[in-house]
């Protein structure tokens, strides 16, 4: 009995000073930046989707891939992914750069979700995705705010 107790109390501790071993992290703050066109395919439009990606951390951030998904008003619009890796140094920032993709009837979707007397101004938007960084290390973030989007834009979607 008493070694089943002493068995028991090593493994409390040992688990205890592992957890100590992975420090808490704060999120990053990741901000939508900007957007550029890239060549696109018969029904879907691509866009190089720039992110912001903030590290109020004390230590670097090693990430090796990343995802996301956007989704305007309430509906999915666009998702993209990249296998670019790098490193965010501590208390430092970065603009790392995504392409996505938007297919016709995401756009479809998005029009027929409008209603008559909605414009293009202050859509909400909301950006979902993960910096990969191995077992451990995969940081997910979420960025919210409104859009708005130019009159002319919305006549060639």
């Amino acid at each position: 009995m008493r070694r089943l107790t002493a068995l028991l109390l090593s493994l409390l501790l040992l688990s205890l000073s592992a957890c100590a071993l992975f420090p808490s992290r704060d999120p990053v703050n990741i901000n939508v930046v900007g957007l550029e066109p890239l060549p696109s395919q018969e029904l879907e439009m691509r866009f190089a989707l720039k992110l912001r990606v903030q590290n109020p951390n004390e230590t670097a951030i090693d990430y090796n891939g990343i995802a996301l998904d956007l989704e305007v008003n309430g509906r999915p619009l666009a998702s993209g992914v990249s296998d670019q890796a790098g490193s965010i140094p501590r208390f430092s920032e970065a603009v790392v750069s995504v392409p996505v993709s938007v297919s016709a009837f995401s756009v479809l979707r998005q029009t027929l979700g409008l209603s008559q007397t909605q414009n293009l101004d202050n859509l909400p938007y909301v950006l979902r995705g993960k910096l990969a960084g191995g077992a451990f290390g995969t940081m997910r973030f979420t960025d919210r705010g409104k859009l708005s989007l130019p009159r002319a834009s919305a006549a060639t979607w």
